[in-house]
């Protein structure tokens, strides 16, 4: 991916030296072109196409900001309840994901929600051992969060 980044960098660059016209429109075009370029040749580069793989970035995005939010107003009901009624408790969540990238990716995104916070990974990668505020709300939460995370982590991660 950072080689077709720099490929497209140089391209527009380049189509600003032919153009002789040295603007932000001119290398905004000529990195329109380079895109193209690249789009055209994508099945002869050894790792998919850079705005898909940006794509999935964002939509991964968008994922934990909606997970962030939800998980958000959870605690806020519970802390604004007359009387607080939680059971926090420790649970553990299996994951599918393999490497240190998507399981270190997996554990901060549990942990950067509210609710719920990964206290330890197993010795295999395959067990979170996560500390919950309110045991049956928030870790059905975790796990919703969790599959949903897996699936755009996955989208990012592999081709």
């Amino acid at each position: 991916m950072p080689m077709q980044v720099l490929v497209n960098l140089l391209i527009g660059v380049i189509w600003m030296f032919l153009q002789d016209d040295w603007s932000v429109l001119t290398f905004f075009s000529g990195y329109l072109f380079g895109l193209l370029v690249l789009y055209i040749l994508r099945r002869y580069l050894p790792t998919k196409f850079y705005l898909v793989t940006l794509l999935a970035i964002f939509q991964l995005f968008i994922v934990f900001i909606y997970e962030l939010f939800t998980s958000s107003i959870l605690v806020i009901r519970q802390i604004l309840r007359p009387k607080i009624n939680i059971t926090p408790g420790i649970f553990t969540l299996e994951t599918e994901l393999e490497g240190d990238l998507e399981v270190t990716l997996l554990a901060l995104l549990l942990t950067l929600t509210p609710g719920s916070v990964v206290i330890e990974v197993s010795s295999n990668s395959k067990k979170f051992y996560i500390h919950a505020m309110d045991i049956p709300e928030s870790s059905n939460a975790a796990l919703q969060s969790k599959i949903k995370f897996e699936k755009a982590i996955k989208k990012v991660t592999r081709a």
